[in-house]
This record gives structure tokens, sequence and C-alpha cells, in this order.
């Protein structure tokens, strides 16, 4: 690195670093995609099992595991969750008074 280039920290969420429009919102659908390729692995299943197990074709199962994002809503990730027995809680609360601003954020939990 020469003396005349700049680190800059980033914030968390390399969707706000990198300039994307509503990265909270990105942020959370990586998050939970990523969720879901994690338990797909888990389970050891074949493109095609979890095609089957899920009912989306295969082409989105290879989208899914390679992090297209653009493929899939909120809303239809978490239909797959409820395919895979997983169920997906949404809680609304006031932010804290420390909070500058109102949040999105996922909680996973460990357990199977």
């Amino acid at each position: 690195m020469s003396s005349n280039e700049k680190v800059h920290r980033g914030t968390g969420n390399v969707f706000a670093d990198i300039g994307a429009a509503h990265p909270d919102r990105v942020l959370v659908r990586a998050q939970v995609m990523s969720r879901i390729a994690e338990i797909l692995k888990e389970r050891d299943l074949t493109q095609k099992k979890a095609s089957e197990l899920l009912g989306i074709p295969q082409s989105k199962i290879s989208c899914l595991m390679n992090g297209k994002l653009s493929m899939f809503s909120l809303e239809h990730l978490f239909e797959l969750l409820n395919a895979l027995d997983r169920d997906v809680e949404i809680i609304i609360k006031p932010k804290t008074k420390q909070e500058k601003i109102a949040t999105i954020q996922v909680l996973l939990t460990a357990f199977a």
C-alpha cells in the first residue's frame, strides 16, 4: 500500500459500504439466504434433492447457493425456511433511547 492510500473503517454492513440501495434490507436477505444454504449443506442435499424438497427449480437452488440475492424476496426466503422445518419469528419493538435510528436485524439460532 502506498503512503497516499487511505484506509476507511467499514460500517459492519458491506452493502452500506459499497453504496447499495437499502443496505439493511439487502443484508437481511443475504443473512437469511446464507442460513438456508448452510441448512442445505448440513443436510448434505444435492441440488436436485433440495429442489424437490423446496419446490423450486434446480437452477434457483444454484442461485441460492451462489448468493444471487436478486432472485429471492425476503418473503420467499421465509417460505423456504418453513419448508426446511424452521420457524420464522418477526419481532417489532420500539428502538432503545441509545439507538439513533431504528434498525433491522436477523438473529439466527444455533440449534438444529
